[in-house]
């Protein structure tokens, strides 16, 4: 008879492409996830992996066995869900994803407030990028995620929670005073300094500034875009050293403005922003939970601004 532990743990073999580390991410011996999987295929009549000394490879029918696999583990693990969280909120185990450029920023603002109003509440975080976040999320592998609006996938609701406005970092040495406002046309972009690749930051910023990828990558001058960072904080220490300058959210700001070496223009209105809120699966039966984290995000951000339901066509 085919289990859901079966599908576990061909799922785990599935990412990891080797039986010991499938077995080690499932807490089980090698021979015991060896064997549930053979089990598996003689129930199945078929072949779902190809063995090779070393590597796993899994068979055409075996992707599909995978793909409907991880469809009943979603759904077996929403049904749990429901059982147990219906009669009180935030209560248990719940798996949160949150992009980079929000994380550090957001997050000790909030969880103060989730252990002192929610203490039976068991977060595990998982800090990643959207894609990857949005894919976990829909996979089941987490429960909700804390990213910039909108997703644009069917099987997957949103709660918007607040506008966060990007600001300009430039060197406290910038002539212009930290009251003046610029506008798009006015920033030399030959001298941004991106995140790298696969950051959704980077590409809002490209979008905003519409500017060609090797233009926003030019190596002239100071050349800062090219280093490649992955996160906020070392942004703003190029920045503060000189090497160019950047597009940052307000609620990263807040806290890197701490760096006297650095200071934050407003951009002219229309101002860009993005619009931060969580993401779930449709069929989870966790929504009042959500919401119940959403309002301790609202509370914990110094200023909530009225979310819209989709972003305007200038917000990054």
């Amino acid at each position: 008879m085919l289990t859901l532990r079966q599908l576990r743990y061909l799922s785990a073999l599935a990412r990891h492409g080797h039986f010991g580390r499938a077995a080690e991410a499932c807490s089980v011996t090698q021979p015991a996830l060896s064997m549930q999987i053979a089990e598996l295929e003689r129930t199945l009549g078929v072949k779902v992996v190809e063995r090779r000394p070393g590597e796993v490879f899994l068979t055409e029918i075996g992707r599909e066995i995978v793909r409907r696999g991880d469809e009943l583990l979603t759904a077996a693990r929403d049904l749990v869900d429901f059982a147990r969280h219906r009669t009180h909120l935030l209560t248990g185990r719940l798996t949160l994803g949150v992009i980079p450029s929000l994380a550090p920023y957001l997050l000790p603002k909030v969880l103060p407030r989730l252990q002192q109003r929610f203490p039976e509440l068991r977060l595990e975080l998982r800090e990643s990028q959207t894609r990857q976040l949005v894919s976990d999320v829909m996979s089941g592998a987490l429960d909700a995620a804390l990213l910039a609006l909108p997703v644009g996938i069917r099987d997957l609701d949103t709660i918007a929670l607040f506008d966060d406005e990007f600001l300009l970092a430039v060197p406290a040495d910038d002539p212009r005073p930290e009251t003046a406002t610029v506008a798009v046309d006015e920033i030399d972009q030959s001298r941004l300094i991106l995140l790298e690749d696969g950051h959704c930051l980077r590409d809002q910023a490209l979008a905003f500034c519409a500017t060609a990828r090797n233009r926003a990558l030019n190596t002239s001058g100071a050349g800062a875009a090219t280093f490649g960072a992955s996160s906020l904080a070392t942004v703003i220490q190029m920045v503060a050293g000189g090497y160019g300058l950047t597009l940052i959210p307000q609620i990263a700001a807040d806290v890197e403005r701490r760096d006297k070496r650095v200071k934050f223009l407003r951009l002219k209105r229309p101002q860009p922003g993005r619009s931060i809120g969580l993401v779930f699966r449709r069929t989870s039966p966790r929504r009042a939970d959500f919401e119940a984290l959403g309002e301790v995000v609202q509370q914990g951000v110094s200023r909530v601004a009225a979310p819209q339901t989709e972003p305007a066509s200038e917000t990054l």
